[in-house]
Formats: C-alpha cells, structure tokens, sequence
C-alpha cells in the first residue's frame, strides 16, 4: 500500500518541531524513507511541501536540510498570529456550529479542570486542539490552513514550554467561546487579541533567554535547546 505523501510530511513536520531533526541539519531520503517505512517517492514530494511552508530549505551540494529561521522571521510569525487569530475568532462568532460550540466547551471544562489541578501535562495539546477548532469555526479553509502553520511553526522555533499561568489562559479560553456562542464577532476579536499579545510576549522573553545560552554555549542556533 502506497503511503500518501501528506501523511509522511506530517510526521516528518512533526518531528522538525518536536526537535529530532536540528536546525541545519540534512535531510536525506533514503534516511527518511527508512525512518518512516516508506518508498522515497513520498518522502521527496513530502520535502518539496516543507520546503514552500519554510520547514526546509535545499542547499548546493547538501541537499534538503531542516531551515535555521532568523530572529526576525520568528518575530514576523507572531506579529501574523496577532493579526491573523483575532480575525479567526471574530469570523468564528459569525459562523460556528453548534458541533464547533460543543467541541470548543467540551475543550474549556477540560482544561480549566485540569489548569485548577495542576495537570499541565495535556494543557498543551489541549491548547492546540482548542485553537484548532476555534479556526476551523471560522469557516474559512483558507485562513484555518495559514493559522495551523503559524502555530507549527511558533512551536518550533519558540520554547514553548507549559504557560505560567495556566487558569488564566484557560478562563481567556472561556471568555473567547463565550463571545463566539452570543455571535459577539468584536468582543470575540478583542479578547482573542489580548490573548494573542500575552501569549507572544511570553514567546518573545523565553526566544530572548534561549538565544542567550545558545551564544554564550557557541552551539548552532536551535532556541532553547530543549526538544519543543
């Protein structure tokens, strides 16, 4: 059975963000075909998809290799996110489903319940389902692809670690699929806004502190240089 190529790119996007594969470092098919169990047909129409979303990058005489984003370019994906993730919730409060409000509720009890335990082992993946489907809401095919790769690739190049403030987050959470259910799409683009901003702020200090021990160490720019 032939293995589709978007089903190898996912998990080779995957594990770019989860750090198995560092920045810089080369990417070869047959490697990978091996990795994954698959011929190098898909690997290699799953690279040329890296490539165009800035996962990989080809290089003379190395091939592909996983990119080494700049500052700035990690910079520029939050300031899209802040832009882009107001205008998803406000789309959102337009036109949700009520399977989008019952998923979207179902996603804020669990995780305020488990915010309030200090259970912070699944927050994240809560975190991103919950974003995930807050964009699906929008309606917009669109607009839900481009914000599922500003948040792989904000995960990859920022440690994004456990928030600091995990009820907080989650109570904003609520906040947000409040405004969606009442169709309040401004209060729905405020309150997403402010999220946005507290969560990049965040990002930028611990991009900031990962930067600072990657120069004072003199190892290749990988962050924090913990696996994401």
């Amino acid at each position: 059975m032939r293995v589709p190529a978007h089903s190898v790119c996912t998990a080779i996007r995957d594990d770019i963000v989860a750090g198995v594969y560092e920045r810089g470092s080369r990417l070869t098919e047959e490697l990978l075909a091996r990795r994954y169990g698959v011929s190098r047909v898909p690997v290699r129409e799953a690279l040329r998809t890296l490539e165009a979303e800035g996962f990989v990058v080809t290089r003379r005489h190395a091939g592909a290799c996983v990119a080494e984003p700049t500052e700035q370019e990690a910079s520029d994906l939050l300031e899209m996110r802040g832009l882009l993730e107001p205008l998803g919730a406000a789309r959102a409060a337009q036109r949700r489903t009520e399977a989008h409000l019952k998923v979207l509720r179902g996603l804020v009890r669990l995780g305020q319940e488990r915010a309030r335990r200090g259970n912070s082992d699944d927050l994240r993946s809560l975190g991103g389902w919950f974003h995930e489907t807050l964009a699906q809401a929008s309606g917009s095919p669109a607009l839900t692809s481009m914000l599922t790769q500003l948040r792989h690739k904000i995960a990859w190049m920022y440690a994004v670690d456990a928030p600091t403030s995990p009820v907080d987050m989650w109570a904003e959470h609520g906040a947000i699929v409040d405004a969606v259910a009442r169709g309040d799409s401004e209060r729905a683009r405020a309150i997403t806004a402010a999220h946005t901003e507290r969560a990049s702020h965040t990002h930028r200090l611990r991009f900031t502190a990962g930067l600072e021990r990657v120069r004072n160490s003199q190892h290749p720019v990988n962050m924090s240089g913990q696996r994401l």
